[in-house]
């Protein structure tokens, strides 16, 4: 039974799996208070309390993660740390109780990276379940459970993909992670906005905005709000993670090198935020930011049966059209159409293209941040379509989805951002009625943005109906989950009725099925 919704946060004890997954969030330890001379002499205690994680798994090694502080709220984001290197030791083990140990070592966690550890293996066997824990001196991690990808050329072993976006710290309870957690996925992708930029350090209040995040010591203490969350340490530590990010995880509406406001200066600023995001999360050191750029769009594969190709719509985008500025514009916006515009960059948009037309997996699916398909916002005769999404980047839209049907994928795009469910089937060219479709795009809700959200909404309908390519909507929190396998894709949209409180069930909001060669939404 989950604890009583009664239960302070801070005294939540976060259980799952069978993995030992215990954090106790009590106060903050005394080390924080203590002398410079004291803290670097006091024995560490409590140091794994932003739990433990793994990501980027592929058939012969994955990402192995942990952040020490005894104190997640220390304001100068350092988590209550003494100011000196920490080894940190690992073990690796094919079980939960660790009497197969095949691996271990020592990391340095270093205080110019938060005191966080990435431990970068290879060499392991493929397809296989692993357990994973740390320890600095007398204290012991919780342990996680990681799996590495299944073989090249493998067809037999389904992925159960898990999907996210959207964690508005002061929205909402992160009861979506345990509920994810709880279905025991092998990879979960995270699509943007893990922390929200704006918002109140004051831990664990969750209803006041205030605060923004401007530099290091500002986005490390938001991620350590965040990954002191029992529920979001639940998610981590049940399997890998695969990451981008997306506007809040820096600055909201940002697009290319052009912030949404001019003040504090946006590049230093986006410099702080990406190296406090490769920190927190499980990335591999070719993932390391250099400065204000960070290379992260990458392919995660799945032996034959997917390639799941993590794409940046953020740093490479030309600036929003017609407007400057994120927004709705009508059928008068003739830069939406300027085939020199690209929301992904030329590189990155002709890495893409490489890829599709040279894949062999039964399915290829496009984990990314923005509305991906056409979208009209305004009822009645009146357009209005989101600049922000791909509607503002018509022309680069259009030659992805051509790489698709060109080269006979199967494609599947995975979304984030909008706070609601949406399922739907992406056309050639959506300004030609007549356009087959050649892919379908899954959109997962929030996390909490928006509060608890509603099933419909009263012109949701209207919306249904002016876009008949869009087949499904629901407007509660949650998440979207998958099983993909060389047969199908089943789709099982997870809602939440709140997340005001904790431990709200979750259900099944809508199902269907996608199968090889015809990409259309069937419900199941």
């Amino acid at each position: 039974m989950p604890p009583s919704p009664g239960i302070s946060r801070r005294s939540l004890i976060a259980g799952g799996a069978g993995l030992g997954l215990a954090v106790a969030l009590g106060p903050p330890g005394q080390a924080a208070q203590a002398s410079p001379a004291a803290r670097r002499a006091a024995p560490l205690r409590d140091v794994f309390r932003l739990g433990v994680a793994s990501g980027e798994p592929d058939a012969e090694g994955v990402v192995l993660w942990t952040r020490l502080a005894m104190d997640p709220i220390a304001p100068d984001g350092l988590g209550g740390m003494p100011a000196r290197p920490v080894p940190v030791q690992w073990q690796f083990a094919r079980d939960e109780n660790f009497k197969k140990v095949v691996r271990h070592g020592v990391e340095t966690a270093r205080p110019e990276e938060a005191h966080s550890v990435h431990v970068e293996l290879d060499g392991l066997d493929p397809g296989a379940e692993y357990f994973y824990r740390f320890k600095v001196e007398s204290e012991l991690s919780q342990a996680g459970r990681t799996l590495t990808a299944p073989a090249p050329g493998a067809r037999k072993r389904d992925l159960h993909l898990s999907f996210a976006s959207c964690a508005d710290y002061q929205k909402g309870w992160f009861t979506p992670y345990r509920r994810m957690a709880e279905d025991h996925p092998d990879l979960i992708a995270f699509l943007g906005d893990y922390i929200y930029e704006y918002g109140d350090y004051k831990y664990p209040v969750r209803d006041q905005a205030g605060g923004e995040c401007f530099d290091l010591a500002g986005y490390r203490l938001r991620y350590a709000q965040h990954k002191a969350d029992p529920d979001l340490q639940m998610a981590h530590a049940i399997a890998p993670w695969t990451v981008v990010f997306d506007d809040h995880d820096i600055e909201n509406g940002w697009a290319g090198d052009v912030p949404e406001q001019p003040d504090p200066p946006f590049l230093p600023r986006r410099a702080a935020a990406f190296q406090a995001f490769w920190e927190n999360m499980p990335l591999r050191r070719a993932q390391k930011p250099t400065g204000p750029a960070m290379s992260l769009y990458h392919t995660l594969r799945w032996g034959a049966v997917a390639n799941m190709h993590m794409l940046d719509t953020r740093q490479y985008r030309d600036l929003y059209a017609c407007t400057g500025r994120s927004g709705t514009v009508g059928d008068d916006c003739a830069d939406r159409f300027d085939t020199g515009r690209t929301i992904l960059g030329d590189e990155q948009e002709a890495w893409l293209g490489e890829r599709l037309r040279t894949s062999e997996a039964v399915w290829d699916l496009l984990g990314q941040q923005v509305f991906f398909m056409q979208m009209d916002w305004a009822n009645g005769a009146a357009h209005g379509y989101s600049n922000e999404g791909w509607d503002g980047y018509v022309a680069s839209r259009n030659r992805v989805t051509a790489a698709i049907a060109d080269n006979r994928r199967n494609g599947v795009v995975l979304t984030g951002d909008v706070h609601s469910h949406w399922a739907g089937e992406v056309k050639r060219d959506h300004a030609d009625p007549g356009s087959p479709s050649v892919a379908v795009e899954l959109v997962s809700t929030s996390v909490t943005s928006e509060g608890d959200g509603r099933d419909e909404y009263d012109n949701t309908q209207i919306l249904l109906a002016e876009n008949p390519h869009v087949k499904f909507f629901n407007g509660r929190r949650g998440y979207v989950r998958t099983v993909v396998s060389e047969r199908e894709m089943k789709v099982d949209f997870r809602s939440l009725g709140y997340v005001s409180e904790p431990y709200a069930p979750a259900y099944t909001s809508g199902s269907f099925v996608i199968e090889p060669g015809t990409p259309t939404l069937n419900p199941a």
